[in-house]
C-alpha cells in the first residue's frame, strides 16, 4: 500500500520512523510547508517525550507544499495526517473525499459535529477511517486490558497524564486550534476508559487553565451504572522542564494492577499477598498501530481493535469534561 505523511512535525518524524519498520507499506509522499523538512532534515524537530528528530532519506518519494495536489495524486491509496490538530478534520475530510483510506493524529477532530461528519463520509465512501488513538498498541495498556477480565469486578480505575507546556508551536497555546492541553493530551486517558469500560452515565471535573503560563489540568470522574469510578488526571504543568510521565492504578475484586512510566512496570497485586509482573510483548506501540491500519486499508476491513465511532466518543468526551471543570465539580449527565 503507498501511503503518504502529511505533516513533518514530532508526530510526522515518529511516523515515519515507524513505517520503516512497516514493509507492507511504500512511503511515496510527503507533504510540509518546513523546507528544511522536505529535504529530509527533521533533526530540528522536538516533541514532549522521545529523542531529538532525525534525517531522512526522501530523494525517492514525491514531496508536496500542497495539500491539494498531493490529494489528488492517484498513485497514493492512503494518508497518515500529522498535522496541527486544528487541520485533522478538514484535511481528513478532504483525503475521505478524495478516496483515501486515514490514518489521522489524535484528536480525531476539535468539535463533535466535525468528528460525526468525518465518520458519517467514511462510512459513505466505504474508507478506512482511524484515529491514531496509540495507547491501544501500546503494551503496556494492551495487557491491562488481556488481565482485567479474570480480575472480577472492577471498583476503580485512575489514569494520569502530565507533561510539561509546549514551547516550540504557538498554536498549541490557541484553546480554537489544540483543545488546549487538557483535550489534546487526556485525549489518551479518555480514550482508554472507554476501551475498557465504555461510555459513563454521569461526569465531574475539576482543575484550573491558564494557557498563558503553560498551565492547564484537570482531575475528572466518570461515573458507571455498576457503581464503579474512573478518574482522569493530568495536563499541562508549566513549559520546559517539566517531565513527560503517564500511568494507571487499576483495582478490581481480584487484586490491583499498577503500572507507572516513571520505572514501575505493570504489575498485579493480589489480596493473598502476591505479586506479579504482567508479561510484556516486545513491541512498538506506533509500528503496530500503523501497521494495523494497512492492514486494514489493504483489506478495506473495519479497524475493530480502534473503530472511528470510539474516537468519536472520545472527541464528544473531553469536550464534556471540559465543560463540566468549569461547573467546579458538579455532577452532570453523559449525553453524547
Amino acid at each position: 500500500m503507498k501511503i503518504a505523511v502529511l505533516g513533518l512535525g514530532f508526530m510526522g518524524s515518529t511516523h515515519l520512523k515507524a513505517l520503516r519498520s512497516i514493509p507492507e507499506a511504500t512511503l511515496c509522499a510527503v507533504f510540509s510547508n518546513d523546507e528544511r523538512a522536505l529535504e529530509g532534515d527533521l533533526s530540528h524537530i522536538q516533541g514532549n517525550l522521545g529523542g531529538p528528530g532525525e534525517r531522512f532519506d526522501f530523494t525517492a518519494i514525491k514531496k508536496y507544499r500542497d495539500v491539494g495536489a498531493l490529494l489528488a495524486d492517484p498513485e497514493i491509496d492512503a494518508v497518515d495526517i500529522c498535522l496541527p490538530t486544528f487541520l485533522h478534520a478538514p484535511v481528513a475530510l478532504q483525503a475521505l473525499r478524495g478516496g483515501k483510506h486515514v490514518l489521522v493524529e489524535k484528536p480525531l477532530a476539535l468539535t463533535g459535529a466535525d468528528a460525526d461528519e468525518l465518520l458519517a463520509e467514511a462510512r459513505r465512501r466505504n474508507l478506512v477511517l482511524m484515529s491514531a488513538q496509540v495507547l491501544r498498541f501500546f503494551s503496556q495498556y494492551r495487557v491491562l486490558r488481556d488481565t482485567l477480565p479474570a480480575l472480577g469486578h472492577v471498583r476503580h480505575a485512575f489514569f494520569r497524564r502530565r507533561c510539561a507546556a509546549p514551547v516550540w508551536s504557538k498554536w498549541l497555546h490557541d484553546k480554537s486550534k489544540s483543545g488546549g492541553g487538557v483535550f489534546d493530551l487526556l485525549i489518551h486517558d479518555i480514550d482508554v476508559a472507554l476501551w475498557l469500560f465504555g461510555l459513563p452515565s454521569r461526569v465531574s471535573a475539576i482543575g484550573s487553565e491558564d494557557l498563558e503560563r503553560g498551565i492547564d489540568l484537570l482531575t475528572a470522574t466518570l461515573f458507571y451504572a455498576d457503581g464503579s469510578t474512573v478518574t482522569i488526571s493530568g495536563g499541562w504543568h508549566h513549559p520546559k522542564s517539566y517531565p513527560f510521565s503517564m500511568e494507571y492504578t487499576v483495582v478490581a475484586d481480584g487484586g490491583t494492577i499498577e503500572y507507572s512510566s516513571a520505572g514501575r512496570p505493570p504489575t498485579l497485586y493480589k489480596a493473598d499477598g502476591s505479586e506479579t509482573p504482567l508479561e510484556l510483548a516486545e513491541a512498538d506501540g506506533y509500528v503496530e498501530e500503523i501497521r494495523y491500519f494497512v492492514q486494514c486499508a489493504t483489506a478495506n476491513r473495519r479497524p475493530e481493535l480502534c473503530p472511528p465511532e470510539s474516537s468519536v466518543e472520545a472527541v464528544k468526551l473531553a469536550l464534556l469534561l471540559d465543560k463540566a471543570r468549569d461547573k467546579n465539580g458538579e455532577i452532570i449527565p453523559c449525553h453524547l
